[in-house]
């Protein structure tokens, strides 16, 4: 990131600067909203989605940033493996499709894992590692789902200080995987990205928190796309099961204030191309992969990602996807160092709640002090109420 953020200074500096760049995350917006033209009135940001417009990034009144890329995180699953627990005599379940709420999931999990050895798997779950390759899955986007539904009690899409609402419930999650996985607790900081992904894509666990983007890694194994499905973020959060998996659309274009008016209408017009054209489409679904959240394109035009397709037959269906916010890398350490001692057992999970909350008004105070700025709080779409 700082390797991008230096050249791109230097490139903007330039006489003939680039007209557009990529922005991903808040305080990467702040650090270049001085160089960014609005985006509200171009044809590009009217083929957005209801859910690109709401996370193109905003100040002053005006929207900067064209998100160009959706992308989605749950509970991802082996349905043949859920199939074949749910047909023995044992099984709490009759199919994959009853597990539709926290209660049901967990009595599923501790199921599958008392008879795992019948089952023929390592474990329910896929190892909750918290060596540095995996923790994302802990700090950045688990923790994303406690806060989103706290923000929606209080109707807003930031709050500088938050009461951790939900905190346990995240507890009560990481809990299961650490108690239902097929590693010991003791050595679960040792398990990298790798490690965890292989268990799931070997078919060894059933269940697997992770995002879209883990296709790559869980094609051409053991598990048949077929076989791979998603399911929210269940942790026993009161009306969670009315929710889909969270949607993160970090990933965004903006284009450059200072390029002449010229320069400016073609970069809108080749965004507007990338958007809806036939070739642009097939550009950025099939060459590069990306789900893009424009109204132009239907369902054909998605890339060839089972988890993509799994996460948006929720949205098909007409289930609201659980949001991301604004979140700081710094609170994520501060909440994964906190982790790190629990399951080691030389801290306790209070010091995870207190980095959870305390943590997140102090991190956002820092980054007040020293950029003048905090993120502008609107309220949530009625969808998300």
């Amino acid at each position: 990131a700082d390797g991008y953020d230096n050249t791109l200074a230097s490139e903007l500096a330039k006489t003939e600067a680039p007209t557009m760049w990529s922005i991903t995350g808040y305080p990467n917006f702040i650090k270049w909203k001085d160089y960014m033209e609005p985006v509200q009135d171009s044809a590009a940001f009217k083929l957005l989605t209801d859910e690109g417009k709401a996370n193109s990034y905003q100040a002053d009144g005006n929207h900067y940033t064209l998100p160009y890329a959706a992308e989605w995180f749950g509970i991802i699953y082996n349905k043949k493996i859920v199939n074949d627990y749910a047909s023995k005599d044992y099984a709490v379940i009759d199919s994959a499709d009853d597990i539709k709420d926290w209660d049901t999931f967990k009595a599923v999990v501790e199921d599958m894992q008392a008879h795992k050895d019948d089952l023929g798997i390592e474990g329910a779950m896929a190892t909750p590692g918290l060596e540095s390759s995996d923790l994302y899955r802990f700090a950045s986007h688990m923790t994303c789902i406690p806060l989103f539904y706290e923000y929606k009690d209080n109707n807003t899409t930031f709050m500088p200080e938050i009461k951790g609402t939900y905190v346990d419930n995240y507890k009560a999650l990481f809990d299961l995987e650490m108690n239902n996985c097929p590693t010991s607790r003791t050595l679960l900081t040792s398990k990298t990205y790798e490690d965890v992904t292989a268990e799931f894509s070997l078919g060894e666990v059933a269940f697997y928190p992770n995002g879209v983007w883990a296709y790559t890694q869980v094609k051409d194994n053991e598990v048949a796309d077929k076989d791979l499905g998603m399911l929210p973020y269940f942790m026993g959060i009161p009306g969670e099961e009315k929710y889909g998996p969270a949607g993160i659309y970090d990933a965004s274009w903006a284009v450059n204030k200072n390029a002449s008016e010229k320069d400016k209408q073609a970069t809108f017009d080749f965004i507007e191309w990338l958007f809806s054209s036939d070739e642009g489409k097939k550009v950025m679904s099939q060459d590069m992969g990306f789900a893009v959240p424009s109204t132009a394109y239907g369902d054909k035009d998605q890339p060839d990602n089972p988890l993509t397709a799994a996460a948006r037959k929720y949205e098909t269906n007409g289930v609201p996807m659980v949001r991301s916010f604004s979140t700081l890398d710094a609170w994520g350490a501060d909440v994964q160092d906190a982790l790190v001692e629990y399951v080691n057992q030389t801290g306790k999970w209070d010091a995870v709640a207190d980095a959870y909350t305390n943590g997140w008004a102090k991190e956002w105070k820092t980054f007040e002090d020293t950029n003048g700025v905090l993120p502008e709080a609107t309220t949530l779409n009625g969808d998300e109420q």
